[in-house]
């Protein structure tokens, strides 16, 4: 009788948890499992089941594949950049003795402001005439280009700017993480012959990190997939097929031209390479992370 009542009170207090969950991520999942299988139409009172010519048809695609290998490219770019700029803005900040909560705040605001608004004050930096990039650059002799409208750099520069936003989220989970390591360790190490601030670096701080590291890729790394508001804004994808995205891919197919059916099968390859990718992370690194 009494493990009854105990495991009525945990479905009582987990039950609206439990209820949220299926009604707001598992059902709507299932939904859009099922529309990929159609032909449906956005607006439109019929749909016929065409089984998986959704995804044959996505794969077969030139510009869905280009968006697939764009979106490959930018994570390539923005991760490894987020987590070493991340980390060396965490250790600078943290070896300064002065000013350290002006440039966590200052590192912190991009992830905090509006994408949006963000992205059109980096168009007008990127001005390819009265830009502040291209003026500075002509000014020290460097090469300009046009960087939103040339196919070269439109997404590297894109993925700069995932950068720049990532950069202050990562620098505080890292400073997070510094002021956790026990000062015991870096005496220890000093004893043990570790003199020199990279060799504390690489026997205490990197190893002791390791949890934060493997949060701070994960979560940078699902960020970076979700990448949409400034290809929307800068180039809508374009020139060509050159700076798409799976988002913007998906967005474009369902709301502009309305084959919500297909649109909804690049959402399922988009949702399985999100859970995959995850799912390896999570594995791979969790065997490389000391939590003790």
């Amino acid at each position: 009788m009494r493990s009854f009542a105990e495991a009525l009170a945990a479905w009582m207090l987990a039950g609206p948890a439990v209820f949220l969950l299926l009604v707001l991520f598992f059902l709507p999942v299932l939904a859009v499992f099922a529309i990929a299988l159609t032909d449906w139409q956005f607006g439109a009172r019929s749909l016929s089941f065409v089984g998986l010519s959704n995804f044959r048809e996505a794969f077969a695609d030139a510009g869905f594949r280009a968006s697939l290998g764009n979106t490959i490219v930018y994570v390539l770019i923005v991760v490894p950049g987020t987590i070493v700029l991340g980390l060396l803005t965490a250790l600078l900040i943290e070896s300064g003795k002065s000013c350290r909560a002006f440039y966590r705040a200052v590192h912190f605001l991009p992830f905090m402001a509006t994408l949006t608004a963000m992205a059109i004050a980096w168009e007008a930096l990127l001005h390819p005439t009265i830009g502040l990039v291209n003026q500075t650059f002509a000014a020290v002799g460097l090469p300009t280009a046009n960087w939103l409208r040339d196919e070269n750099t439109a997404l590297p520069v894109l993925a700069v700017i995932g950068i720049w936003q990532n950069l202050g989220y990562a620098m505080v989970l890292f400073l997070a993480g510094l002021k956790s390591i026990p000062q015991d360790l870096y005496d220890a190490a000093e004893v043990d012959g570790a003199d020199l601030w990279l060799d504390r670096l690489r026997a205490v701080t990197l190893p002791m990190l390791g949890p934060v590291t493997m949060f701070v890729i994960i979560v940078v790394a699902l960020r970076a997939f979700e990448a949409f508001d400034t290809v929307n804004v800068l180039t809508r994808g374009g020139p060509g097929h050159s700076s798409e995205v799976l988002l913007y891919t998906l967005y474009r197919e369902s709301f502009e031209y309305l084959r919500t059916g297909y649109g909804a099968a690049v959402s399922v390859v988009f949702l399985a390479i999100i859970v995959t990718l995850t799912l390896v992370q999570a594995r791979v690194m969790d065997r490389k992370v000391h939590y003790q």
